[in-house]
């Protein structure tokens, strides 16, 4: 009997391993049932509930874990579904929260608009073209109070929330005065705002939008002149970085104004008249608001996971699961000015004196808050997403914050979303400025050893533009792999924060294999992949970055790039990367980057591979379509020349100039050399790095010569075409001091082709693949491309082979040509030597 009872104690011990508990949530449920399948709870809330339970029971059932199956159906949430540390599971016993087998599962924190009526007495301020085309119904109740929210979806598309511009159009401000804190704009005689309240300003800044609720508009004449509530007005009117931009080159700030009655004039917009309880909507074609399904968002977050620093929840996985309709009213409470990725300012201004202990220049100051998500999570390790949904969101999608570690988010889709499609990682404490270095006298703060991999980001930052589709801050050991990201306002990895050279919490992260494209929809200074600060081993390697939208209104419209390094990054390798053309950007980065072989020559399968693994690919079919409106930028790379002058005895040596090349995206054999000078031979695509990073090198002048006044193209002036791998020559010399013969020369270089083709054909004889010649002043650069491993000597003297005008043009060169400072007497022409 002993052995009996206790073989019978073995089973039912491996059987409690085996067989999780089971717990069931359905529509048709009631949250007083026992949660089994056949009498299923109603709630996830009392699902949470039940598990807790259990487990503070030590329920013998589970020990193989406890899965929570949703049954099909939309959950609307009256209040966001809290997990804390009470509800953690195990690595042997975890906590699944499942959509049943074949189920749909949506908890929305929205609210359905019904009740939808043709308009049909008038409304003060409704434009003549609405009037017979509006419908009005009344304005949702939530919590016993009228509704305020900005977002609308009519059967599951985001509506407009009527503004004064349409579709994509903007306009352009007159004048922004930071000392009255006012605005000037043009007046648009046909819409009479007179009574008009709650108008918002939406106003493009650089790589950021500003949302500035209208206080007063003065009209004078053709203008109009707009003040602002507070905090937004002085946050707006004190910060340096981004602020109004004013240009006579490239247009004022563009700006749309929205939320009026009087705005309400084309098919899919929307507005809230809070004061008579009212919503109005014009039909898009083919909406019948009889059997319209209608949603404005209620609830921020939806899901809070809330550990703490000393009891971190953990092992809970959602899976199969869709987050739809989570709201953001910051903007409407406080007006929303953010300092980068989305990160709003709570204080902000420019220093009188410039100058930090970690930063010397620093001269502006700044304070954030972050911005409200769908699913928030803070101290938590191994709390997962996989197969879930994140749709129709106001800000953030998901937000992993402090001290989450080892979690993973996989193969879910983020779309139609007003923010960042993710964040993860500490940005700034609201408490500690920005530019601060971060790293916490308890690392468990730390967010580290996360993984994102294999989601579809798309149509995200459709709201706040400056919000980007992955952002990551002071993060440590996340790997950033295989995602597929498109359709973004502003960037779509941005990792790292701080602008801080200094070492900091940061460091072992990896940007690896993922895909993006059609990006900068709408803000510049951008890029694909953008890095910020000190990051120790980390790796940014064999990722796709294409297709960047023309920014009808960008601040500077040259200013986009595929790669971009910012302040203080640092420690990065850089490799492998597949895009159309190297136009990077590195901007006061810090020492030990390295570049190696990105552009348009990375292998075939490297850019293959980038992207959802095959097993995700299926999440495509639901990728935002690509706007057949919308240009695509193509980088204009040219050559230039940069001259570096250094007193005697200054020039850096070919270690020092090695390391430079690694960490400025060159290679060695670009840089050339002769007594005190050298010479860059790179492309227009790096002159804005250049014109930066070349300062550390610390020589007395640095001029860039981009002006090419000749060019010999063999494919063109030959007919063949060139061969795949030259090597340059550079020379240079002066032109003499009088400048009729300097215009004499000129003309002649002009005319050659013309007038003397006997030149060119000497140097397809010579099998030159390409001669420029550059002027900077009187200075001339000379560059000649051969055939690698070919020597000029050697070629040279083909120019001339049965060719007597190349003779004559060369004696006749020679009366405007002398030597530049340095050469010996007689000496015109100095070779300047590579490097390597």
């Amino acid at each position: 009997m002993r052995t009996y009872l206790t073989i019978l104690l073995i089973l039912n011990l491996m059987c409690a391993q085996l067989f999780a508990a089971d717990i069931y949530v359905s529509k048709l449920g009631s949250d007083r049932n026992n949660g089994t399948k056949e009498k299923p709870l109603a709630s996830l809330h009392f699902a949470i509930r039940k598990a807790r339970e259990l487990r503070r029971l030590n329920d013998s059932s589970v020990k193989g874990g406890i899965h929570i199956i949703i049954e099909n159906g939309y959950y609307a949430l009256d209040e966001a579904i809290v997990l804390r540390p009470e509800d953690s599971g195990t690595k042997e016993s975890p906590t699944q929260i499942v959509a049943g087998p074949g189920a749909k599962v949506i908890f929305s924190g929205g609210v359905k608009i019904k009740g939808w009526k043709k308009l049909t007495s008038p409304v003060a301020g409704l434009p003549k073209n609405a009037i017979g085309k509006v419908w009005v119904a009344d304005a949702p109740m939530f919590a016993d109070n009228t509704l305020l929210f900005r977002q609308l979806w009519v059967n599951g598309i985001k509506a407009i929330r009527a503004k004064d511009a349409n579709g994509d159009a903007m306009n352009r401000i007159l004048s922004w005065d930071a000392q009255s804190q006012t605005c000037k704009i043009p007046l648009n005689k046909n819409i009479n705002l007179n009574g008009a309240k709650g108008i918002e300003m939406v106003i493009h800044q650089w790589w950021a939008i500003a949302n500035l609720r209208v206080k007063s508009i003065k009209t004078e004449h053709n203008t109009a002149e707009l003040s602002f509530l507070q905090p937004e007005s002085r946050i707006q009117s004190e910060h340096p970085w981004p602020a109004p931009w004013i240009s006579d080159k490239t247009g004022n700030s563009a700006y749309y104004l929205t939320n009026a009655i009087q705005f309400l004039d084309e098919p899919g917009e929307w507005f809230e008249d809070l004061q008579h309880r009212k919503v109005y909507y014009w039909p898009k074609t083919k909406q019948n608001m009889l059997q319209a399904d209608v949603v404005a968002p209620a609830l921020e977050t939806l899901v809070k996971v809330e550990g703490t620093i000393d009891h971190p929840i953990a092992y809970i996985s959602f899976q199969g699961i869709s987050f739809q309709h989570a709201s953001w009213l910051l903007p409407s409470k406080q007006g929303h000015v953010p300092h980068q990725a989305g990160m709003y300012m709570l204080d902000a201004y420019k220093l009188d004196q410039p100058g930090t202990n970690d930063k010397p220049t620093l001269e502006n100051q700044a304070w954030v808050g972050r911005p409200a998500s769908a699913v928030q999570i803070n101290y938590a390790n191994h709390i997962d997403f996989e197969a879930c949904r994140f749709e129709h969101h106001a800000s953030t999608g998901l937000d992993y914050q402090k001290g989450t570690t080892n979690n993973n988010i996989k193969g879910n889709l983020f779309k139609d979303i007003g923010g960042s499609g993710i964040l993860i990682g500490t940005f700034s404490d609201e408490a500690t400025e920005v530019h601060l270095p971060y790293q916490p006298s308890d690392e468990r703060e730390i967010s580290s050893d996360n993984r994102i991999e294999n989601n579809l980001i798309t149509d995200v930052t459709n709201e706040d533009w400056g919000a980007v589709g992955i952002g990551a801050g002071y993060v440590r050991g996340l790997k950033i792999l295989h995602n597929e990201i498109s359709d973004v306002s502003y960037s779509g990895i941005s990792m790292g924060w701080g602008w801080t050279k200094t070492k900091n919490a940061m460091k072992d992260n990896t940007i690896s294999a993922n895909k993006i494209h059609h990006y900068g929809k709408h803000m510049y200074d951008v890029a694909g992949i953008y890095t910020l600060s000190a990051q120790p081993g980390s790796f940014i390697t064999e990722n796709v970055v294409d297709s960047i939208f023309t920014a009808k209104y960008a601040h500077l419209p040259d200013h986009w790039f595929y790669l971009y390094t910012d302040e203080g990054s640092s420690y990065f390798t850089i490799k492998n990367n597949w895009t159309p053309s190297e136009k990077y950007l590195q901007n006061a980065n810090g020492p030990d980057n390295l570049w190696e072989n990105n552009g348009p020559g990375v292998a075939e399968k490297i850019k293959e591979n980038a992207g959802l693994e095959a097993q995700y690919q299926y999440l495509l079919k639901d990728k935002s379509p690509v706007s057949d409106t919308r240009k695509i930028n193509k980088a204009v790379d040219k050559p230039v020349v940069f001259e570096l002058i250094f007193k005697n005895g200054e020039v850096p040596g070919e270690k020092a100039l090695t390391a430079f090349a690694r960490e400025n995206n060159l290679l060695c054999s670009s840089i050339y050399h002769w007594e005190n000078r050298l010479v860059i031979y790179t492309s227009t695509l790096k002159t804005e790095s250049l014109q930066q990073t070349l300062k550390r090198l610390k020589a007395s002048e640095i001029k860039l010569y981009d002006d090419m006044f000749y060019d010999f193209d063999r494919k063109k002036q030959c007919g063949t075409e060139p061969v795949k791998e030259w090597e340059n020559i550079i020379l240079s010399a002066n032109l003499v001091k009088d400048e009729k013969l300097q215009k004499e020369y000129l003309a002649y270089h002009k005319t050659q082709f013309e007038k003397w083709p006997e030149i060119s054909k000497g140097f397809c004889n010579a099998d030159f693949q390409r001669l420029v010649i550059f002027k900077k002043g009187r200075q001339l650069m000379l560059i000649i491309s051969i055939p690698k491993g070919e020597n000029l000597d050697k070629l040279n003297p083909k120019t001339t082979e049965n060719n007597p005008r190349v003779d004559e043009w060369n004696a006749l060169m020679k009366k405007y040509q002398e030597g530049i400072e340095g050469t010996k007497p007689g000496e015109v022409w100095v070779f300047f030597k590579p490097i390597d």
